[in-house]
């Protein structure tokens, strides 16, 4: 139970401290530094909603990058076959191919910048203002337990 006490509540301090993420430049920033993938969909786990577009905008950039390598190097090495044989047949089939597989992957890896903008954007939204002030920034909540029915403010 204490195990269990102790991860709910680095859990929870980790989300009351979250900080916004920047996007400029293909790269995700927090607080200056800059984030793997990998840091970047366990920060997104809190809100489901950025972390699909997040992981869908990475697969599409995944699927996309690999076509577009397969084209090209299918075209390079259909080349280099061409200029080192003695029959000298260039561009066969297999250039053809690379060509077309690299326009194929154009379409696939338009979008990805904006889909990661977007889930970056969800993200920040979700977070709650950090610096409340009595003024015009306060909450009032009932709430209600096994002790009965009171309020809650917070400022």
């Amino acid at each position: 139970m204490k195990q269990l006490f102790l991860i709910v509540a680095i859990f929870g301090f980790s989300i009351s401290f979250a900080q916004k993420l920047e996007y400029t430049d293909g790269k995700i920033f927090q607080d200056g530094e800059q984030l793997s993938s990998f840091e970047t969909k366990n920060l997104m786990k809190t809100d489901l909603k950025a972390l699909h577009l997040f992981k869908k905008a990475k697969s599409k950039e995944s699927i996309g990058g690999f076509i577009l390598g397969l084209g090209i190097g299918g075209t390079v090495a259909d080349l280099v076959m061409g200029l080192t044989s003695d029959d000298k047949k260039y561009p066969t089939v297999i250039t053809y191919a690379g060509v077309g597989l690299m326009a194929v992957s154009i379409p696939i890896l338009s979008g990805r910048k904006k889909m990661v903008q977007e889930s970056v954007d969800i993200y920040n939204a979700g977070l709650k203002e950090q610096n409340k002030t009595l003024g015009d920034n306060f909450e009032l909540n009932i709430v209600n337990n096994s002790n009965g029915v009171g309020l809650r403010i917070n400022f």
